[in-house]
């Protein structure tokens, strides 16, 4: 949706406009909890409501009244007649039972926890070679030295491009983002989303071509070509959505769960401290990072009938926006929920979304998160902040910094 900021106090879409404010990146969540406070409330300019308690997004998040399919928002086609038919296939993000579990039962036997496993030598190597080339410079930015290659060249060798073609994914996804972020217009002024989409769709259509004449070997193109559920198979479009899909949804994601968990580490010494102490604790720390600062701000659902939320009545056709990260800060689900404390009891964090869309690719994120924080721990020495805040991005649905600069005494061997 394309919104103008509401700097007025009349109605409660003046806090849809403080939330578009870019004043309000560094921190968004004194609006979250201003929202929360009003519990869920239909906003009329934005014919949709707002949906900011734990149990209520997760309730929504599995209620079949709830559709994914938002394709309507992104207005007409701005493809040319010759583009590859798979950039009309809708990514199965955005589809309902039973065409949604029809694709997802086919793709999720790629992304098993056995299957992740088997990676984690590999990604742990592409870790240490990032922090290698750290110690060349007095400085360090986390984004363009960690961050952002690390998780785009995972997928690639996953998939595998040609380490020369890289370069290429990393710019197409940087593109597309504009897709996920919920109150961005992407058929509106800024058609650069667009060219990156046809150039990635005829990229990849030449490679799974490619992939079907040669010998398939362990890649994940070649698993699955081969998915099978009973006699079904993934059509040659339904094969190149997915993969478009699964490097956009899971490269800036996992960008800004590593970035978010370096900041909330050097803003919090002692836990720090602790994780270079016992990398053991790293997985503790990437899901307190999901709750308290999560790289997935919000996500948007139609209701296909009325329905009342609280006291919020909401037609048939409008839209439900589930603002997460203010739900993992409800008192009643993380006590004490402003506070950092990878050391909690029970954390509590919709991340990956709950139901029938839960991300597949969370084993692989929690992976990549665990590594990336347990090295930064281990490996530099007496890393400072640059600037803080740091400077961020203008989404506002995936939240992250545009630059992390970690000014250190050095970096310790591998």
């Amino acid at each position: 949706m394309s919104l103008t900021a509401d700097t007025g106090t009349s109605s409660p879409f003046h806090l849809v406009g403080k939330l578009l404010d870019p004043a309000s990146r560094a921190d968004p969540y004194p609006i979250y909890a201003e929202f929360r406070a009003l519990g869920p409330v239909w906003i009329e300019e934005i014919a949709g409501a707002v949906v900011t308690g734990y149990r209520d997004c997760e309730t929504l998040l599995r209620d079949p009244r709830m559709s994914a399919d938002r394709a309507e928002r992104f207005g007409s086609d701005p493809y040319p007649p010759d583009a590859p038919s798979s950039i009309r296939q809708p990514w199965f993000l955005s589809m309902d039972a039973p065409d949604h579990t029809r694709l997802r039962r086919l793709v999720s036997g790629a992304f098993t926890a056995r299957v992740v496993s088997r990676m984690e030598e590999s990604v742990a190597r592409l870790v240490e070679e990032s922090f290698d080339r750290a110690g060349e410079g007095e400085t360090f930015d986390v984004v363009s030295g960690l961050a952002g290659p690390l998780p785009v060249t995972v997928i690639c060798r996953l998939l595998g491009v040609p380490q020369a073609d890289e370069r290429l994914f990393l710019r197409w996804s940087a593109q597309l983002t504009r897709l996920l972020d919920g109150f961005a217009d992407p058929a509106g002024d800024d058609p650069e989303w667009a060219a990156g989409m046809l150039e990635m769709h005829r990229y990849v259509n030449d490679l799974v071509a490619d992939r079907r004449r040669s010998t398939r070997g362990d890649d994940l193109i070649s698993e699955l070509l081969a998915a099978r559920d009973g006699g079904d198979v993934l059509s040659h479009d339904e094969l190149v959505s997915t993969i478009v899909l699964l490097l956009v949804a899971g490269h800036e994601t996992t960008v800004n769960l590593i970035a978010n968990g370096v900041l909330a580490l050097l803003r919090h010494p002692a836990h720090l401290a602790a994780l270079r102490a016992d990398p053991v604790l790293a997985p503790a720390v990437v899901e307190e990072v999901l709750r308290h600062d999560p790289p997935v701000q919000l996500t948007a659902r139609v209701a296909t009938q009325d329905l009342r939320l609280g006291t919020a009545e909401v037609p048939a056709g409008g839209g439900v926006i589930l603002l997460l990260a203010a739900a993992h800060r409800d008192p009643e689900a993380n006590p004490d929920p402003d506070r950092f404390d990878p050391g909690r009891a029970q954390v509590r964090h919709l991340g990956f979304g709950f139901g029938p869309h839960f991300c597949l690719g969370a084993p692989l994120a929690r992976l990549e998160g665990r590594l990336a924080l347990a090295a930064f721990a281990r490996r530099m020495r007496r890393p400072e902040l640059v600037a803080d805040p740091p400077p961020y991005r203008e989404h506002i649905n995936l939240r992250g910094v545009s630059e992390l600069v970690v000014g250190h005494a050095g970096v310790a061997r591998g």
